[in-house]
């Protein structure tokens, strides 16, 4: 029994969406897919569905695709909140676990001197705080446009009922730190599943350098120790790759879009294990 993790699937690509469809059944494995996994509704339907059939359980956390109000959905698409308590909807009838349900128990084997181990699935978003010092929030836009770094989340990604996306990431912020106090017992240890990073010094990107400030939330630097977290997985950077940080393993764990993975090793080659 293996906890297997992968994110930024990208399904609108025909490429991946074949690689996902090709996806070999994993027996007594779980799955957590860490956002990214589409932007139209239709299509993480079904693939939830997908993987809910070939893994005996998925947990899954929304990316900034997700999130996105697309307009070919017409009448359908929803905005902000409303879009994300259609996403938990969808997961639900899958039977998916979301950032919205009861942390499950990790059942299988446990690392050395863990005696509980909870998977914990967060939707945080991002506050721009990800960026230098010395640019001023109000200033964030226009500096990252002169690097022609805009994230498209500016256009599609709407914060409804909110007036701004920082006043949403300030209240999923709050609803989870009450959560996870009420409800991680003091011998919990965790694997925290986030689709943005936890920590400003784990984003890595040289080409696209000024995209830092949609990437996370210098709230969340310290939620590894906090949380006593063995390991945290998220996406978003098509990085791919492992940094240890006080003992703690952070995943990177992107499939990413068509050119940026090796279409011979498969969606099966990209599934990294966690525990």
């Amino acid at each position: 029994m293996r906890l297997r993790a992968i994110s930024d699937l990208h399904l609108a690509a025909a490429h991946n969406r074949e690689a996902l469809e090709a996806l070999p059944e994993h027996p007594g494995d779980w799955l957590i897919v860490a956002g990214d996994v589409a932007e139209r509704l239709e299509i993480v339907d079904w693939a939830l569905g997908l993987l809910a059939d070939r893994f005996e359980r998925v947990v899954w956390v929304p990316g900034n695709h997700e999130l996105w109000t697309v307009a070919r959905e017409g009448a359908d698409a929803a905005r902000g909140v409303a879009r994300y308590e259609r996403l938990i909807a969808i997961a639900r009838r899958h039977g998916v676990v979301t950032p919205e349900d009861p942390f499950p128990d990790w059942p299988g084997p446990l690392p050395d001197g863990v005696s509980r181990l909870v998977i914990v699935p967060l939707f945080l978003l991002y506050d721009y705080s990800f960026r230098p010092d010395h640019v001023a929030l109000a200033d964030v836009v226009a500096w990252a446009d002169e690097a022609h770094n805009v994230c498209a989340d500016e256009l599609h990604l709407l914060p409804d009922p909110f007036s701004t996306r920082p006043d949403w990431c300030r209240a999923r912020l709050d609803e989870t730190r009450h959560r996870l106090s009420r409800e991680l017992s003091p011998e919990a240890h965790t694997v925290l599943v986030n689709h943005w990073p936890l920590r400003r010094d784990l984003v890595r990107i040289p080409r696209v350098p000024r995209f830092t400030p949609w990437c996370g939330t210098t709230e969340t630097e310290d939620w590894h120790r906090r949380y006593r977290a063995h390991a945290v997985v998220t996406g978003h950077l098509h990085t791919r790759r492992t940094d240890i940080v006080d003992g703690t393993r952070f995943e990177e764990v992107s499939l990413g879009y068509p050119r940026q993975w090796d279409h011979g090793r498969g969606c099966a080659g990209y599934l990294r294990a966690i525990l």
